[in-house]
């Protein structure tokens, strides 16, 4: 790698692991090539977890997160479209959205319209059974919190599951979509506005505008609507993500699990919070 950068705008000036740690490599380039300076890191580390900073490493003052697929292991509406028995029909458009091939409201409405009538009761279930945290979830909300990180869970999913993983996970606020209900059964619509791409971006610049301008902040995702808020914060973190998702930010969760954004960000494990 050192190499492949001597001849660019991006030489190593530095490479050494983390004292405290023993498997993370700090890279240290005096220039200014980006581009370059990533497409060396993935041709020599290609299944791995990094952040590229212009800065030194900071701890966020500001953790927004994606939920399906990044704070927990599933897609909720998929999960509760199999107990409306349309789980590969949704599951396919839910793909495509995250890859962005469709667009986000149109292929929402479309999704939620076709469970109209399933019972309410069946999101109890759905949770119950079928959701659960992904490794390091609470580790990584918990700690960021005791080092005074504003944490916010904002999803394209809904708050009948939203809030009840926030809680679980500890996050402080939480930003969804509503499914609408009526005599305990799904109406097929939303209450409300959409809780979109442009909507997390939105988020992520609302709470930074309360925390001040040299607020460091840190947003994780891992489909096509979460890009917008990936590239306005200062670390996106792409949590085994969708390539158009990964591309767009300058950070990657790839091999390890959520705890690896701790020592990304250079907190040692016996400072975690279990």
């Amino acid at each position: 790698m050192t190499a492949q950068l001597a001849s660019t705008s991006a030489p190593v000036a530095h490479a050494a692991m983390l004292d405290f740690c023993g498997d993370v490599l700090q890279i240290e380039s005096p220039g200014d090539d980006m581009a370059a300076f990533r497409e060396a890191l993935l041709a020599h580390f290609p299944h791995s977890d990094a952040i590229i900073a212009r800065e030194p490493i900071r701890v966020p003052h500001l953790f927004v997160s994606d939920m399906d697929s990044t704070m927990i292991g599933q897609e909720c509406i998929d999960e509760l479209a199999d107990y409306a028995g349309l789980k590969e029909k949704i599951a396919e458009i839910t793909e495509r959205a995250m890859q962005g091939e469709l667009d986000f409201e149109s292929a929402l409405r479309e999704r939620v319209g076709l469970l109209e009538g399933l019972e309410e009761s069946a999101i109890t279930r759905c949770l119950q059974e079928r959701i659960s945290p992904n490794e390091g979830a609470r580790v990584l909300v918990e700690t960021l919190k005791t080092r005074g990180c504003r944490t916010v869970l904002v999803t394209g999913g809904f708050h009948h599951f939203a809030d009840v993983v926030a809680e679980q996970l500890g996050f402080e606020r939480v930003v969804g979509n509503r499914l609408e209900v009526a005599d305990s059964k799904l109406t097929g619509g939303l209450v409300g506005g959409i809780t979109d791409s442009s909507t997390k971006k939105s988020v992520l610049e609302e709470e930074l505008g309360i925390l001040g301008d040299n607020a460091v902040s840190m947003a994780a995702g891992d489909g096509a609507n979460d890009i917008p808020m990936l590239e306005a914060s200062t670390y996106g973190i792409a949590y085994r993500a969708k390539p158009k998702a990964r591309s767009a930010a300058n950070g990657w969760v790839d091999r390890g699990d959520l705890t690896s954004l701790l020592k990304l960000l250079e907190i040692p494990e016996k400072d975690w919070v279990a």
